[in-house]
């Protein structure tokens, strides 16, 4: 019986993304090669417990809810991510995966959103960037920049250009990191320089000042 590394299950309101205030089940994988420098989710790096699939989908049909977002940690870490995908997009849920795009994402089932990151230098993990994932992503999908300072933004800019994004995915979203770059500051770059790109704040972190369980 297939099995995944789970370090929560929980109801809240998705703070990121297109989706961003909708109800949503979230389902935190354990487990993740990156070690990024603003990681706000280090407690999901080790530990967890083991759960069959058929028990994470009972527990994630009991919230309810319609849209289901598989993170992290690094979803993609463990194969068997891809079973859980493809299973609750076979039981009728509107499915998003986050991904920090070090891992390839070619295989995963076609029906769900991937939001993959583009890690950014002030990640310090910007040489694990696996690109060849850029030519998988479809409309269906979305694109991820974090960003700490104006060098980010810059390298972020030259990004969507080399890669043509916007054109590529249905958002590319510029998120600050909460404490270090400022919304309004990031939020005059894009407009000065007409970017095609949406500013996303975190929005969990706004209501619930970045608790486990939301």
């Amino acid at each position: 019986m297939a099995e995944l590394r789970i370090t929560e299950i929980f109801h809240s309101l998705q703070g990121e993304a297109r989706s961003v205030g909708r109800p949503t089940v979230f389902v935190r994988l354990t487990g993740c090669p990156l070690r990024c420098e603003w990681c706000d989710t280090p407690y999901s790096f080790s530990g967890g417990a083991l759960m069959a699939l058929d028990d994470i989908l009972a527990q994630v049909q009991g919230y309810g809810a319609r849209h289901v977002c598989v993170t992290g940690g690094e979803p993609l870490a463990q194969p068997e991510c891809l079973e859980l995908l493809e299973r609750l997009c076979d039981a009728g849920f509107d499915v998003s995966l986050e991904t920090g795009g070090a891992l390839d994402i070619g295989a995963v089932d076609a029906r769900v959103s991937r939001v993959m990151d583009l890690k950014a230098p002030g990640s310090g993990e910007s040489h694990r960037n696996r690109y060849e994932n850029v030519a998988a992503l479809t409309v269906h999908d979305q694109v991820k920049f974090v960003l700490a300072s104006r060098h980010d933004y810059d390298w972020a800019r030259f990004k969507c250009d080399e890669y043509r994004l916007p054109e590529r995915v249905s958002d590319v979203l510029f998120s600050p990191v909460h404490g270090q770059l400022e919304p309004r500051t990031l939020a005059e770059w894009i407009l000065a320089d007409r970017l095609p790109v949406r500013l996303q704040v975190q929005l969990h972190k706004y209501l619930w000042n970045n608790e486990p369980g939301h």
